[in-house]
């Protein structure tokens, strides 16, 4: 069985018959709505794409210590949306080639320039968890997008979700981990970019953030180590991470990787396709 099916059936026993399916949206399975020029205000942003959970604030405040980045705290494009009323409003913008779809993407676009602009950088770096969801319509929007995939073990992201929501059950929390996995598994599949693991980066910060700086064609710069010096907004729900670990300025070392058995079943498929379980352990625990 493929990596995705046993996903899937993992899923599937999680969520009681919920399966995952490549959405609409994903890269390529629509025909792309060309902008006009100067539709587009942003110049190559760039995206990580991620699960929650996967340490993303920490790599968004690294890399918003950098000079000519800007990293703001999370901005949800995927719950923007642009409602036209009246029939005549409707024929007008349809005139002028703007359907709804069109008119959201100048929104995200003005948005995230605005962000942009007001940090005085050079490169914007959006980091919204359910930005993997839309990974579709964010390379619709715009086709010279770069991507950051930041992986961690599929473990860890439940239990860290399970402390932050622990009014859901584990089910559902497994079902919503499995979801956000599979659909940055997809993305990798499908785009290219750079893979970042966030155990790599809490353990070698200045290593990973060279590559980073490396693929976004900028020249590392110490200060990034040292995130707490700078504002980085506030840190609070709906923002991204609120924890005193994010709070205290400084990079924590990670946890170590709890061992390959006390993987349950539902997470074993995703984390062998992220290299967490290593391949001669993999036939003894995958089905």
């Amino acid at each position: 069985m493929s990596w995705k099916g046993r996903l899937n059936a993992a899923l599937s026993r999680a969520s009681g018959g919920y399966e995952l399916r490549r959405p609409p949206s994903a890269p390529g399975s629509r025909r792309r709505r060309r902008a006009r020029g100067g539709d587009r205000l942003l110049k190559a942003p760039v995206f990580v794409l991620c699960s929650v959970r996967s340490g993303s604030t920490l790599l968004r405040v690294l890399l918003d210590s950098h000079s000519q980045v800007c990293a703001p705290h999370e901005l949800h494009l995927r719950d923007m949306s642009v409602r036209v009323r009246g029939r005549y409003a409707k024929r007008s913008l349809t005139e002028a080639g703007l359907e709804p779809r069109l008119l959201e993407y100048l929104l995200w676009d003005r948005v995230l320039h605005r962000e942009l602009q007001a940090s005085g950088k050079s490169v914007l770096v959006n980091k919204t968890p359910s930005d993997v969801l839309i990974s579709g319509r964010i390379l619709e929007c715009w086709p010279d997008a770069r991507f950051i995939f930041l992986l961690r073990h599929p473990l860890a992201i439940a239990r860290s979700r399970q402390r932050a929501r622990p009014q859901d059950s584990a089910e559902r929390n497994l079902a919503m981990v499995l979801r956000y996995a599979q659909a940055v598994e997809e993305a990798r599949r499908q785009l290219p970019g750079l893979t970042v693991r966030y155990e790599d980066l809490a353990a070698d910060p200045a290593a990973e953030t060279r590559r980073a700086c490396a693929f976004l064609g900028l020249k590392w710069e110490a200060q990034m180590l040292d995130y707490g010096r700078f504002d980085h907004g506030r840190f609070r729900p709906g923002l991204g991470d609120w924890s005193d670990n994010i709070r205290s300025g400084k990079v924590r070392s990670p946890s170590p990787p709890p061992p390959p058995e006390a993987v349950p079943p539902e997470l074993r498929p995703i984390a062998a396709a992220w290299g967490y379980i290593p391949l001669d352990v993999q036939q003894t625990l995958l089905p």
